[in-house]
């Protein structure tokens, strides 16, 4: 889903090749950006090569060893968001309070650990099986004894015990879900820093299964204490690993503190998109000042960014005959011409009409920007009903909590 930034880049006027792996995929973005079959074939063609994803962290470092610009993982980086048990090990050597969690390679001992020290808890996958499994398996208890945490590790036991190899059990704490993000040079943040507030279930009132994100709230600061009490003190260790691109740490803050819970060493979605509605800086002459190190600030509008994930069947969840049922080939009309704030998701421009490709269902991200969250909330939802697309469905109440959300981390002292 990287498409987007490509395509913002090439209407910057930059040369844009885009490459994507996946089969299934590969119609993404036809007829938006300039596609190739093999991106190695274009490495001496290329001034930056980014990696959007985990998992070529090794080839990035090799790369920058023979003097190729990139942006993207390093072994370190992927490390990080690949394993939540190292992720919380390297955050909690840096200094950062972290939750107690517990790793299991056995639903029977981590049933045996429940039952003998119940509480509420958060079940997580972990290894490289999250990235397909995380909707489905990540699982928060709401009752303090752990029963419905029970409940689940025996269902998970049944089910699941032979394509879970390792999962985390981690204490649930009660608070604000926060993340920060920070664009990063190679050996410094960029100022300034990103605070956002993901929206991760299906429905609206955070209810359903969790879709990675339906929408996000976000403004840029100069200064955040949770940013200090995180993402700064592991400024160090991304230097040493090479990593180049936006980090963002997703936690929970309450008057106690503040609480990690996973990386994002990459770029993440709708998030990007959704910057892109706050930036000011070109986008292409910004990655090209970050890759170099060159002195650069990202120049951002003042206010409040609200971004709305525009979806089809069979999003969340992974189902191709569906989507060859419902969705494949549908059009996406608008009412008027206007196409501020629209942003790609999975499509392509097909005889000069939008067109849903890939085979996710996730369409489209509308963004828009107040000074207010309720008017940045307003200028969003004003351009989805610009939207039409045939089975489409969105959340709408992206931001609402803004209002309970600011009032506690205002009282924690965490909102300059």
């Amino acid at each position: 889903m990287i498409g987007d930034l490509a395509w913002k880049i090439s209407q910057e006027g930059h040369n844009t090749r885009y490459f994507i792996s996946e089969e299934y995929e590969k119609d993404i973005c036809d007829g938006f950006v300039k596609k190739v079959n093999n991106w190695h074939e274009h490495v001496d063609w290329a001034d930056i090569i980014v990696f959007d994803d985990i998992g070529f962290g090794k080839i990035a470092n090799d790369l920058r060893k023979k003097g190729k610009l990139i942006i993207g993982g390093s072994v370190y980086t992927d490390k990080l968001e690949d394993s939540r048990e190292f992720g919380q090990q390297e955050l909690a050597k840096a200094g950062v309070k972290t939750l107690p969690s517990f790793n299991f390679k056995s639903f029977n001992k981590a049933i045996k650990f429940v039952r003998e020290n119940p509480g509420r808890y958060v079940i997580k996958p972990s290894g490289k099986p999250q990235g397909d499994w995380d909707k489905e398996l990540l699982f928060v208890g709401e009752e303090e004894d752990g029963r419905d945490v029970l409940q689940v590790l025996r269902h998970y036991k049944k089910t699941w015990s032979r394509q879970i190899e390792s999962f985390q059990i981690q204490k649930y704490a009660e608070g604000v879900e926060i993340a920060v993000s920070a664009f990063f040079n190679g050996k410094n943040f960029i100022y300034p820093i990103n605070v956002n507030f993901e929206h991760k279930r299906l429905f609206n009132g955070n209810i359903g299964p969790s879709t990675g994100e339906m929408g996000t709230l976000m403004y840029w600061t100069e200064q955040n204490d949770v940013f200090d009490k995180t993402l700064a003190k592991i400024e160090e260790k991304l230097a040493q690993s090479g990593y180049v691109g936006v980090i963002d740490v997703n936690c929970i803050a309450n008057h106690k503190g503040v609480y990690p819970l996973e990386f994002t060493t990459r770029y993440g979605y709708p998030t990007i998109s959704i910057m892109m509605e706050g930036v000011l800086s070109k986008w292409g002459d910004f990655l090209y000042s970050l890759v170099r190190q060159e002195p650069v600030r990202l120049r951002v509008k003042h206010g409040f960014q609200v971004g709305v994930v525009i979806a089809v069947p069979p999003f969340p969840f992974w189902d191709i005959p569906a989507f060859k049922r419902y969705s494949e080939g549908a059009v996406i009309l608008f009412k008027n011409p206007d196409k501020r704030g629209v942003h790609l998701g999975e499509v392509k421009l097909e005889d000069g009409d939008w067109k849903l490709a890939g085979h996710s269902g996730y369409a489209l991200v509308i963004t828009g920007h107040g000074i207010t969250v309720e008017a940045a909330r307003q200028q969003a939802y004003s351009r989805v009903k610009n939207i039409m697309i045939p089975n489409m469905f969105y959340r709408t109440d992206i931001g609402l909590r803004w209002h309970e959300d600011s009032d506690k981390l205002q009282t924690s002292g965490y909102l300059y």
